[in-house]
């Protein structure tokens, strides 16, 4: 059985991918302080959580999976400050102490996700104390950014996996399974005409990039960006759909537009309608309102299937487990 513990765990993608899997597991505890994504989780994996900070905590479990607060480290947020003192992303560094603070039960594999702006210039220099401060806790670390497209979802959304693993061994990247693209069409509602989708707003159309002419995208490249229509793939999904940058937006008819619903952001974080229609019971819609809580939960997850493959390659390394593929690909417990 692989004992996995959450931190900054969100609605749980990495429970998700391990059900997926077929791997049988635990979640030794979950920590995750805002409500809703508490209450989220509690209803996709029948639990009785409570929110929580992640200081405090010592706990004994085989992966561990943080994904930190992004805000501080990304493009977008002109004032970001890294992890510095203060920062919301600062609680990565956390996890450090909670890892030193296990002694000998420090987890045999750590797995960290973020945007791609920790590696900027004057970011990295707080990733690369993550790193040494993982390698004095007896990890050797491997890096690199994964881009979900490749893992068969239609979206580009590029993101820094950092996989330590205890001891000497290294992870290798280049063992993930990658899967062709599927195309957007297979994620997309069916005649979708409710009007709280249309995009109306003016700040919105003057920023569709179908509608402007090639010199007001020339003009304005340095203010600010267009958002793009959806051919085959969507861009990075995030908190809002109705604001710039966004993943885009879907042509409905001649100059007419719409936001992705909540459901597609969903499907294409990797999650199933089953799993969605959970959360419709937790978060109801509201008459003529999109569903801002349910657009968040998603915006801020980790897609399911770059986890998988990720799990995956650690299981069949043997790096965190008593468990092996057999010749069929199916895991088994070593006995």
């Amino acid at each position: 059985m692989v004992k996995i513990l959450e931190l900054f765990g969100g609605i749980g993608a990495a429970r998700k991918a391990l059900i997926n899997l077929g791997i049988d597991h635990k979640a030794i505890d979950y920590v995750e302080w805002k409500a809703n994504r508490v209450k989220a989780y509690n209803a996709l994996y029948d639990h009785l959580h409570r929110p929580q900070d992640i200081r405090g905590w010592n706990l004994k479990p085989d992966i561990l999976v943080h994904g930190s607060p992004c805000q501080d480290n990304s493009r977008s947020n002109a004032n970001r400050k890294g992890a510095d003192k203060g920062s919301r992303s600062e609680l990565m560094l956390e996890t450090l102490r909670i890892i030193a603070e296990m002694g000998e039960w420090k987890p045999k594999v750590v797995v960290w996700e973020n945007v791609k702006g920790v590696l900027d210039r004057n970011i990295m220099p707080i990733f690369n104390s993550y790193l040494q401060e993982m390698t004095k806790l007896g990890y050797t670390n491997s890096f690199d950014v994964l881009n979900a497209i490749d893992f068969g979802i239609p979206q580009s959304r590029e993101r820094v996996f950092c996989i330590s693993i205890l001891g000497s061994a290294t992870f290798d990247f280049s063992k993930l399974g990658k899967r062709p693209m599927r195309h957007i069409s297979e994620f997309l509602e069916e005649k979708v005409t409710d009007e709280r989708y249309m995009v109306n707003i003016p700040s919105m159309l003057n920023r569709l990039k179908d509608l402007a002419t090639p010199e007001q995208i020339d003009a304005a490249k340095k203010k600010h960006r267009f958002v793009e229509t959806i051919t085959d793939y969507c861009t990075t999904i995030t908190e809002r759909q109705d604001r710039c940058p966004n993943a885009g937006v879907v042509k409905v008819a001649d100059k007419k537009y719409r936001y992705l619903t909540e459901r597609e952001v969903w499907r294409l974080m990797g999650f199933d309608d089953a799993d969605f229609d959970l959360m419709l019971k937790e978060f109801p819609m509201k008459p003529g309102l999109k569903n801002a809580t349910l657009y968040a939960l998603a915006g801020n997850s980790i897609v399911v299937q770059v986890l998988e493959s990720i799990f995956e390659v650690i299981l069949n390394e043997d790096f965190a487990t008593d468990l092996i593929a057999n010749t069929d690909g199916q895991f088994e417990l070593i006995y």
